[in-house]
């Protein structure tokens, strides 16, 4: 009984599954390297003022409305 998979077929579905797992293994490290990369600068934040985390601070009530204004004369 013949199910349609002799020899060479059956070579070449490992062969092309060999290279599905490669490439999958290839990518797993490249996106492993950028997160860990990109974790340790801070993303977003490279346009961020002094001012702009001073409202951020003031507005999530981390500081008091005069502290705000000491900061901010402090700043400028």
């Amino acid at each position: 009984m013949h199910w349609g998979w002799d020899y060479y077929g059956w070579w070449w579905g490992r062969g092309l599954l060999m290279v599905v797992f490669w490439i999958l293994v290839i990518v797993g490290i490249v996106y492993l390297v950028k997160t860990i990369a990109g974790t340790g600068r801070g993303r977003g934040r490279e346009d961020e003022t002094p001012l702009d985390i001073l409202k951020k601070r003031y507005a999530k009530g981390e500081i008091s409305k005069e502290e705000f204004e000491e900061k901010k004369k402090d700043i400028q």
